[in-house]
């Protein structure tokens, strides 16, 4: 079986809403395995870096200074399909548009307080990972992986 990481990050307001146990209870109960965690505050250094694709956009400096206004949760999933899938228990960036279920369908109002990102694709998941991760991350199997995986 092909597995996958993605990278997902609790972002400042999800954090000071104290949601970081019931985003990481979702993945979990979904089969999803936790290889990194850390809660960290960020730097404007690595929030540039990290949103580099948006610095031409009119709202990168509000995006930065947002993500940069207190501690994240900085996360590496693994599993089959977790980018997608991840993306799709998440829910669409503007809040107002995701489906009731998602985490920003449940939890999240305004497109600028939309409390989690998720990599958009393998090769973004790999950067980002590679970025927030340098020190690398926790290698281990869960023994209920049997039970999830066919």
């Amino acid at each position: 079986m092909a597995t996958e990481q993605s990278y997902i990050m609790i972002k400042p307001d999800g954090v000071q809403r104290g949601l970081v146990g019931e985003i990481i209870k979702r993945f979990e109960q979904r089969g999803y395995t936790l290889k990194g965690l850390k809660l960290i505050n960020v730097d404007r250094a690595l929030a540039e870096k990290h949103y580099e694709d948006l610095s031409a956009r009119p709202f990168f400096g509000a995006l930065v200074e947002y993500i940069c206004s207190g501690p994240v949760c900085a996360m590496v999933w693994e599993g089959k399909n977790i980018v997608a899938a991840g993306r799709t228990m998440i829910g669409a960036t503007n809040p107002q548009a995701s489906a009731p279920g998602t985490i920003r369908g449940d939890y999240s109002i305004e497109v600028g307080r939309n409390i989690i990102h998720g990599s958009d694709s393998v090769e973004s998941a790999t950067r980002e990972i590679g970025l927030w991760f340098p020190e690398g991350i926790t290698s281990w199997t869960p023994v209920a992986k049997p039970w999830i995986y066919e």
